[in-house]
């Protein structure tokens, strides 16, 4: 066997006074029988491997392009044991899901139009150093294996985070400089002919300490901070680019020679055009979507019966011809006209409605409508105990706020599967998720963990950004105390050359449609004051920085629409529900947690037996104190109390005891947790009637409740006590007296 032949290039990433990142490439040691791999390096402590591979037969029966994206975490890249039952590696969880997702955005418009062979492309993480994001190398790591397979693939694909740390826009950060960022961003591009770099696919969002920088001082990230933000990644995805550019030059495949079956030939659309497009051209300008729709549908019947003849075996060819003319006929009448398919301007939103309380005992509800678009969101609030517990090769370990997004067939109309959510479905429930968490209150100010799910009940356009308008209208229905509500709006632009000149169109509020025949969907949610999150998709080669602008503008002008309506339904916090849990917090000394818990967990136990409430204490001496209602919680706070934060109890104070223990001399009373008292046989005359008592079972037994009152304290502390007895007034003074008879 001879030795293989290992090629690898490096780049060095500068990032002035906050140091360097080396990312290095490398192929032909591993995965030899893909048709490409490489393995990536990220300062030589964090290494991927990915390897690309296609089908030998095109699925020619399929009208898309079959390409598979998956990541596989290994946990021994972290030095771990995967915690679940079988100590095995289980289906992938959402950093995985995510990671695909960004992978897929920039890699799939890439590939040569019309291809239908199976891409496959698998990324393994071999070896991770826990404090470096893995996210962003794998999109370099897949785009390279892809170059180096031989399949036509216009990359390579860049793509860097960048993140907004001190005021400077630093590359491939680690989770521990993110705890200081502002601003959190994913930029993937390629280089244009020109020597530009196209910007291809945007994830970006506010961290959690944005709000508490900017009311510091700290610039707020405003929409011409995060377009900055995007010209500053360009040069280090041009830097990666060239990386991948030099290794595949040395060691890719030549690309091979695919069929591919185009969607259509020129006479089938020549067809299409006569018969069709006056009507389609009117069936447009129907504002209503399932009218439109219906029409559409009739119509490309029509033409599908008209041509079948003229066009025997090749009726995909037909229908896929007609959805270009329809996507021609929209962008037209968009570029020269300024009309949109249901009569709207650029700039308009669709009728919108907010309300809250919409379900019943539910902690809190609120329904959000932008048009066809329909999002019921709904708040549960619980103990911290309940936050979700994360398995994962990521640093966070537990998350407090969960965010799920469901997508039921019927919201569009459609039959469909039911059950555990697709990719896509995940991708829009962390979307919300990201855009609401600068806003939420920290742990001490609010001990809850919060679970929101956004259920889509209609869709015509972004019901990612109608899940983040409904989360904050619920979630302060259920009381939460966010510290701004955050709205969102889905962007649109179509360009095009107008009269021998280029044109770009910004939309505001996209249909389903725009989105579908349009260059770019951007998704911007944010306060009144800055982005919290955004998420961008182009098929462009680039976007002049000045459209950008203009773009990201036009959304800041429809999210304070969209915030004025909410904060007609709710603009504070409500009280909250009856039906949620009550939590406080109380802080007692370190040394104290023993004697709160008690010998396994008897005194601890026992609070919450006799309250009814729920306990769960941190390592620094917090305590969070859960119940059904204000008066168990309070009870159990009294209880914690007595024992770690205690006061000198006084002679004649009155308790509601718990006889614990009887003897021939006499019966404890537990008065607090580890506080008894001695209630003598010499004092149960006035629960006997006055009549002496020869057995303490007789009148008393162990459980039972009794009001005493503190007789006497001596001097080592111990207590005696004396029953109340509501018949006899003073009845100290009658216990003392039966006594001395």
């Amino acid at each position: 066997m001879t030795d293989p032949v290992i090629s690898a290039v490096e780049t060095v990433l500068d990032n002035g006074k906050f140091g360097t990142r080396t990312v290095k490439f490398e192929t032909g040691l591993l995965a030899r029988q893909a048709a490409g791999s490489v393995t990536a390096y990220l300062d030589d402590d964090t290494m991927l491997l990915s390897a690309t591979t296609a089908g030998k037969h095109p699925k020619d029966h399929f009208d898309f392009f079959p390409l598979t994206i998956d990541v596989e975490e290994r946990m021994y890249a972290a030095g771990k044991i995967p915690g679940s039952f079988f100590r095995s590696e289980g289906r992938p969880g959402e950093d995985a899901i995510l990671t695909c997702r960004l992978i897929d955005r920039p890699l799939r418009p890439t590939f040569k139009k019309g291809l239908r062979n199976e891409v496959q492309v698998v990324i393994t993480v071999l070896a991770l150093n826990p404090d470096a994001p893995y996210d962003v190398l794998a999109i370099n790591a897949a785009s390279l294996s892809t170059q180096l397979s031989g399949l036509p693939f216009s990359g390579p694909v860049g793509g860097v985070r960048v993140a907004l740390i001190e005021g400077q826009w630093v590359a491939f950060p680690t989770h521990s400089q993110l705890e200081d960022a502002v601003f959190d961003m994913v930029v993937a591009g390629r280089v244009t002919s020109t020597g530009d770099v196209a910007i291809m696919m945007v994830e970006a969002e506010a961290t959690e300490q944005t709000f508490a920088k900017v009311q510091s001082g700290v610039q707020a990230p405003t929409e011409e901070v995060v377009a900055g933000g995007l010209d500053a990644a360009k040069p280090f995805i041009k830097q990666l680019c060239e990386a991948q550019a030099e290794l595949a030059a040395a060691a890719a495949k030549p690309v091979q020679d695919f069929p591919v079956f185009l969607e259509f030939e020129d006479d089938v659309f020549a067809a299409v055009e006569s018969a069709a497009k006056a009507d389609l051209a009117a069936a447009m300008k129907i504002a209503d979507k399932t009218e439109r729709n219906d029409r559409t549908d009739e119509l490309k019947d029509s033409v599908l019966e008209k041509l079948a003849g003229q066009f025997e075996g090749r009726e995909k060819e037909i229908g896929a011809a007609f959805r270009a003319l329809n996507k021609q006929l929209v962008r037209e009448s968009i570029l020269r006209d300024k009309v949109r398919i249901d009569g709207r301007g650029l700039a308009d939103i669709r009728p919108l409605h907010a309300e809250v309380g919409v379900i019943p005992r539910v902690h809190g509800s609120a329904l959000f409508e932008r048009g066809e678009t329909q999002i019921l969101g709904v708040t549960t609030l619980d103990m911290l105990k309940m936050e979700q517990q994360l398995d994962t090769l990521s640093p966070e370990k537990s998350r407090r706020y969960m965010h799920k997004y469901v997508f039921p067939p019927f919201s569009t109309g459609e039959t469909g599967r039911v059950g555990s959510p697709k990719r896509r479905e995940v991708g829009h429930g962390a979307l919300a998720r990201r855009a609401l968490l600068p806003v939420l209150p920290d742990r001490e100010e609010f001990p809850y963990a919060i679970r929101q799910l956004s259920e889509a009940m209609g869709s015509n356009g972004s019901t990612s950004m109608g899940s983040v308008c409904a989360s904050t209208l619920s979630l302060l229905q259920a009381g939460v105390p966010l510290k701004a509500s955050v709205a969102g709006i889905a962007m649109g632009l179509v360009s095009g050359e107008i009269d021998g000149k280029t044109e770009y169109v910004a939309l505001t509020d996209i249909l389903g449609s725009e989105d579908a025949f349009g260059d770019m969907d951007f998704k911007v949610a944010g306060t009144r004051e800055f982005v919290t999150a955004l998420q961008l998709d182009t098929k462009l080669d680039g976007i002049p920085a000045d459209v950008l602008a203009a773009a990201l503008t036009q959304a800041r002008d429809a999210r304070h629409t969209i915030l004025d309506v909410m904060a007609e339904a709710i603009d504070a916090p409500e009280e909250m529900s009856p039906t949620a849990p009550r939590i406080i917090t109380i802080k007692i000394p370190v040394d104290k947690i023993g004697e709160v818990i008690g010998p396994k967990g008897k005194v601890i136990n026992q609070i919450q037996d006799d309250t009814g409430a729920s306990i769960s204490i941190e390592d620094d001496g917090t305590i969070y104190i859960g119940a059904t209602n204000g008066e168990a919680a309070d009870a159990a706070r009294s209880a914690i109390n007595g024992i770690a934060n205690p006061t000198m109890p006084e002679v004649g104070e009155r308790y509601l005891g718990t006889v614990v223990k009887t003897t021939n001399f006499g019966a404890f009373v537990s008065l607090l947790p580890g506080k008894d008292g001695l209630l003598h046989i010499s004092k149960l005359r006035p629960l006997a009637g006055g009549k002496r008592v020869e057995a303490v079972e007789d009148v008393l037994s162990v459980g039972q409740k009794i009001q005493v009152e503190i007789g006497e304290i001596d001097d080592r502390g111990k207590l005696s006590l004396v029953p109340v007895v509501e018949e006899a007034e003073g009845s100290t003074e009658a216990a003392e007296s039966a006594d001395s008879e």
